[in-house]
């Protein structure tokens, strides 16, 4: 089983324009959420406030640095950046699930309780329904079977 680790001497590697990238994608998307409530209330402009922003910057850079350091091998890694933006995409997933929790937490506990109370509750929830749908992910119930390929068969030749 691998273990959940970060690796902050990763952002070392992050370029200027990067940044730039996911600041923008953030930004814009802050913005499109503003005009929303402004046309349509807070209640769904949250809705769209809570969209994982930079998630589409950091899936495109996370495929474009994984085919990069597969060219410098000498390799494509065309596909290898794809299953890698992928498996970024899967955590990102189960994180929206413990964004969910957090934010149905704060819905139910702000009008009763204390802000950092219902904070700290919902920052709790936040943190055991995303390791909880982490590992619900990794367990065998969910494991997809190795799919045996199937023999192709020759093409067949039509001769007049």
């Amino acid at each position: 089983m691998k273990i959940v680790q970060a690796k902050l001497a990763s952002i070392k590697g992050i370029r200027p324009h990067e940044w730039a990238v996911r600041f923008l994608f953030g930004g814009a998307t802050c913005v499109l959420a503003g005009l929303i409530a402004n046309r349509w209330g807070p209640a769904v402009g949250g809705l769209f406030l809570a969209f994982p922003a930079i998630f589409p910057a950091g899936a495109s850079l996370v495929e474009a640095h994984e085919r990069m350091h597969k060219a410098r091998a000498g390799l494509d890694g065309t596909q290898r950046g794809r299953v890698v933006a992928g498996v970024d995409a899967a955590g990102a997933t189960l994180g929206c699930i413990g964004l969910a929790a957090f934010a149905l937490v704060c819905w139910f506990c702000l009008p009763h309780l204390n802000v950092a109370v219902a904070f700290a509750i919902a920052s709790a929830a936040w943190l055991t329904i995303a390791l909880a749908a982490w590992l619900l992910r990794k367990s065998r119930l969910f494991r997809s079977r190795k799919r045996i390929p199937q023999a192709r068969s020759a093409p067949f030749s039509h001769s007049s």
